[in-house]
């Protein structure tokens, strides 16, 4: 991000997930914009382990459908990687007893999971905790999400991710899972070869999850509009649209005035 400054408006942070944990304060689609007139090149930083990110994408999809019905504005959409735990192994963990040692206690963790479920059935998303056994490293996961964005089905390649982590249970730190989960998504031969090699993207993901970091983001999911960070958050959707439209009028006036001195 060039600049911090939050140039939504009234939008305040909403659920999120940070290193520490997730909560307050802490099969819709996004679908990058047709041809050549987005409004804005929106970036979704999210982890593939963080609940409030799964929620927040049904949330973005229903207020990028509100803009482009009342507004005309359609966004290019990217998602981009952050990662919750940095140090997580790469055969992951033990998820009951990773939780029960982040939080304290097996009831606390359950706790916190009842309320993302029932975040969740809000938004019409079925979260099976009981399925989930492992925590894994989200590295692999973020590889084969980068590796979507120049296919245009780096969407369907998160939905997919989510679905198979929270509903499915499936362990999402597995390449041999995620390659069946990009097959699924309609990842092309080729790309889905270049992510079962191993190397490939994995720099970047790393690179581009350290620079985030350092530019001052500590929690998921975060929105940037044109490398302004807009808001984190799981907020509602109509406070997401709002934002949007608020941050994209600030932009193009700054553009204008822009223009107009340099004439």
């Amino acid at each position: 991000m060039a600049e911090h400054d939050r140039i939504a408006g009234d939008a305040a942070t909403g659920a999120a997930c940070t290193p520490e944990g997730c909560g307050p304060e802490a099969a819709a689609s996004v679908r990058p914009a047709g041809g050549t007139h987005a409004a804005g090149q929106l970036d979704v930083v999210s982890d593939a382990i963080c609940p409030w990110c799964w929620i927040g994408k049904r949330q973005i999809a229903a207020a990028l459908e509100e803009l482009a019905a009342r507004d005309g504005l359609r966004f290019a959409v990217r998602w981009r990687p952050f990662q919750l735990n940095p140090g997580m192994p790469p055969e992951g963990v033990d998820r009951q007893r990773y939780r029960e040692r982040k939080f304290g206690s097996l009831e606390r963790s359950r706790q916190l999971d009842a309320q993302v479920a029932e975040a969740g059935r809000a938004v019409g998303l079925e979260f099976r905790h009981d399925r989930m056994a492992r925590t894994p490293s989200t590295v692999e996961a973020h590889r084969l999400i980068r590796l979507a964005e120049p296919s245009g089905r780096q969407d369907a390649v998160v939905e997919g991710i989510f679905r198979a982590y929270f509903q499915e249970g499936r362990d999402i730190g597995d390449r041999a899972v995620l390659a069946a989960i990009g097959a699924e998504a309609g990842l092309d031969a080729a790309t889905l070869d270049a992510f079962a090699e191993g190397f490939a993207a994995r720099e970047e993901v790393l690179a581009e999850d350290h620079a985030l970091r350092g530019a001052g983001l500590t929690g998921v999911p975060s929105f940037i509009l044109d490398r302004h960070l807009l808001f984190s958050g799981a907020v509602p959707a109509a406070q997401m649209a709002a934002a949007l439209r608020h941050a994209h009028q600030v932009l193009a006036g700054r553009r204008a005035e822009g223009g107009a001195s340099a004439g």
